[in-house]
């Protein structure tokens, strides 16, 4: 049966001009667990909102985006990374283009012997960079958007989205996983962070 309440909710979300507002770090959504996806939204419902929060993704730009960062309280990310780094970078972080996904109902296990440790963001907290230890690869098992079964590994940067957007489905910010002495304003982290590796900063800062 279908949830008329939440399903009124996020048509009154998708009758706002796109891109969607993108919901900052203090609103209660982004602290509260997610609902699984169970059969409350209308398929063609669900698919305006998968494509509305692409839309939004993309404005942003980011290479992640969660429900609730747009007020949906359901397991629902979308994912999509061009990678458009230098090969540096790429290298150093085991970043290779992502094609746009969606992944519903996500869990995940680490299945990495180390953690691949880097500065990251969100859009949910703009403005700033912490680093972060996540697993370097991970065990992703989850529905898409036609409701097929996905049982994968992932690895690399790609992982770390997987990890993070999962996390937000869990009511979990990246600052709560960050070494917050790793902390720092875009601006700054430009200026001295900004490099394929965390190595300078761990020296610099000591962490």
């Amino acid at each position: 049966m279908v949830n008329l309440t939440l399903a009124q909710h996020v048509e009154s979300i998708l009758a706002q001009p796109r891109p969607l507002p993108i919901l900052t770090a203090g609103h209660p959504v982004l602290r509260i667990p997610a609902a699984p996806v169970d059969g409350q939204l209308d398929d063609e419902v669900l698919a305006d909102l998968i494509e509305a929060m692409r839309e939004t993704m993309h404005a942003a730009p980011g290479v992640g985006l969660a429900a609730p960062q747009v007020g949906v309280g359901l397991q629902l990310a979308v994912l999509e990374d061009s990678a458009q780094v230098s090969a540096e970078v790429a290298d150093a972080r085991n970043r290779q283009p992502l094609p746009f996904r969606v992944i519903i109902n996500p869990v995940y296990e680490v299945t990495s012997a180390e953690p691949a440790v880097f500065y990251e963001g969100c859009l949910s907290v703009p403005g700033y960079q912490a680093v972060v230890a996540r697993g370097a690869a991970v065990r992703l098992q989850c529905r898409d958007e036609n409701g097929a079964a996905v049982d994968e590994e992932v690895a690399g940067w790609a992982a770390r989205i997987v990890q993070h957007e999962t996390d937000h489905l869990r009511g979990v910010l990246y600052l709560d996983r960050a070494v917050m002495r790793s902390l720092s304003d875009n601006e700054h982290y430009v200026k001295y962070w900004a490099r394929p590796g965390i190595e300078a900063a761990r020296d610099m800062l000591g962490f």
